[in-house]
Formats: C-alpha cells, sequence, structure tokens
C-alpha cells in the first residue's frame, strides 16, 4: 500500500519499485494480482480500500502518464484505466495499476505521477539498486526490504533521502524529524529539527583589545 494508499496521492509515496532481476517476474506478478484485489471505492464507505483521485484534471494526468509509460516501452501488469461502470462511473476513480519492464529513465520512472501507479524496475546488484535509487531529482522517502541486517545498514546511508523505511513503509511518529532531499525540499518537521523553524540564532563575535 505504500503507493495505492490515498491513491498514490501522498508526497511520500512509493512509486518507484526496485526488485531484484532474480525475483522479478515472479514478485511483480504477486503485486499486480494483490493490486486486483483492493476495493476501489468512495471514500466514506468503511469497506473502501482506495479512494478516488482528486479531479478530473488529475485524472487526465494520471491516465496520460501510463500512456507515456507504454509509449516508452513498459507493459501494464494490472490496471491502466479509470473505472467507469456501475456506481463509480461518475466518479475519478482509477485501478491500482502496476507498470512492469521500465528503465530506470523512463519519464514514468522520473516524474511524479501522482496517483496509483507504481513501476516496477529490474536490478542485478545492491550497488545498482542505490545508483537507480538515487538517480531521480527527488528525494523525500524510500524503503529497503531485506533480512540481513547489516545490508539494511549499507542501504540506508547510501540511499539519498530523508527517510528509509527498513521492512515496513510510511510509519511516521511525531518525535521523528520528516523532510526530504533534493528537490523534496529542505527543512524539516516533526522532532528538535521542527523547534528550530522557531527559533532565531544570533551570532555574536568578539575579538580581544
Amino acid at each position: 500500500m505504500g503507493i495505492f494508499g490515498n491513491a498514490g496521492q501522498i508526497c511520500s509515496a512509493g512509486s518507484r519499485l526496485l526488485v531484484e532481476r532474480s525475483i522479478y517476474d515472479d514478485f511483480v506478478e504477486g503485486v499486480s494480482k494483490f493490486s486486483t484485489t483492493i476495493r476501489v471505492g468512495n471514500g466514506m464507505d468503511t469497506e473502501t480500500q482506495m479512494g478516488p483521485i482528486v479531479s478530473q484534471k488529475q485524472l487526465s494526468r494520471v491516465e496520460g502518464y501510463v500512456g507515456i509509460g507504454v509509449g516508452e516501452g513498459a507493459v501494464v501488469s494490472a490496471g491502466g484505466n479509470r473505472l467507469s461502470e456501475g456506481a463509480l462511473a461518475d466518479g475519478f476513480f482509477f485501478r491500482p495499476t502496476v507498470l512492469k519492464y521500465v528503465d530506470y529513465n523512463m519519464r514514468v520512472a522520473q516524474e511524479e505521477i501522482f496517483g496509483p501507479v507504481v513501476t516496477a524496475i529490474p536490478f542485478d546488484s545492491p550497488e545498482e539498486a542505490i545508483r537507480i535509487s538515487n538517480a531521480t531529482t527527488f528525494g523525500l522517502g524510500g524503503g529497503v526490504w531485506t533480512r540481513d541486517g547489516a545490508k539494511a545498514h549499507i542501504m540506508a546511508k547510501a540511499i539519498r533521502s530523508g527517510t528509509v523505511w527498513v521492512n515496513c513503509y510510511g510509519t511516521l511518529d511525531p518525535v521523528i524529524p520528516f523532510g526530504g532531499y533534493k528537490m523534496s525540499g529542505y527543512g524539516r518537521e516533526s522532532g528538535s529539527q521542527h523547534i528550530d523553524e522557531y527559533l532565531q540564532t544570533k551570532s555574536v563575535v568578539m575579538q580581544n583589545g
């Protein structure tokens, strides 16, 4: 749900999914099958797991990016279009979407779609995963899944992101600073760093004599 929560309309949504090549096809198939089980509907319905896109304009943007991805060579593994039947026909509902065979240079992997679309990118080594992770102008949130504690620390240190979650995604706490690197902004919310935003620092320089 790192990308499907709030229909992907979260600043730190996990829109790029890097998967080791040896398990790529099986893993993407599993994510695709999971996406089809998500109940899309009215956000006021307690059974709903994913609500609508915020506006027609944004819905068109999401649809457009899926088209761009396919044009660049990506393949729609699940979803890929709006829900236009039944009670959802008049709303801005888009199916949870998985794009596979994505290269990290594609626009769908470099630009912010801000919708329920995840781009699955294969990698062959931890070093390549780090390179792909950092090959973006954004750096707000990232995640690492591994059973190897040492590898988790190595990856978390190397990824240029304001927050790196390990074996989870999107967990927040007001005592933990939250903010981004690069084009994802500057400064931090929450934690003691947030208090600094309300303080003025004065420097006094004196020379003896």
